[in-house]
């Protein structure tokens, strides 16, 4: 399974939306305070309990400077999956991005995520365009 959200403009530079999103506890922001609970964070990422209690724990694998983060998921995701984000700079004082979402999941498990998830990844687009107004 694939997810990718519709790219969207930040109002600030890649660098500076890197930089953010490179730091783990700023991940807490981004995400819906109703749907979630338990978030902890370390260098090496954050996790957090969504609705229902499953846990989603995201790692980080790579950070390539101002154009790509790279997560998956750890210990104990109720699947394995890889989250990017992908910035790209559109002027000194704005970037757009996007994230995807790849999952090797069952058909079953598919129709169990795939809304909520893709619900999750507007959200978190539109906290991080809040984040920069």
């Amino acid at each position: 399974m694939l997810l990718k959200t519709e790219s969207s403009h930040v109002n600030a530079s890649a660098e500076r939306v890197f930089e953010f999103l490179s730091d783990a506890k700023n991940i807490e922001h981004l995400l819906p305070k109703d749907k979630i609970s338990d978030f902890q964070s370390d260098e090496n990422g954050c996790s957090f309990k969504a609705q229902g209690g499953i846990v989603i724990p995201l790692i980080y694998v790579s950070k390539e400077p101002n154009t790509k983060i790279l997560m998956e998921s750890g210990d104990k995701a109720p699947f394995s999956y890889t989250l990017s984000i992908i910035l790209k700079e559109t002027s000194d004082a704005s970037c757009e991005g996007h994230i995807e979402f790849e999952a090797n999941i069952n058909m079953f498990m598919k129709m169990m995520v795939e809304k909520p998830l893709s619900n999750l990844f507007g959200v978190m687009t539109k906290n991080l365009q809040k984040q920069f107004e």
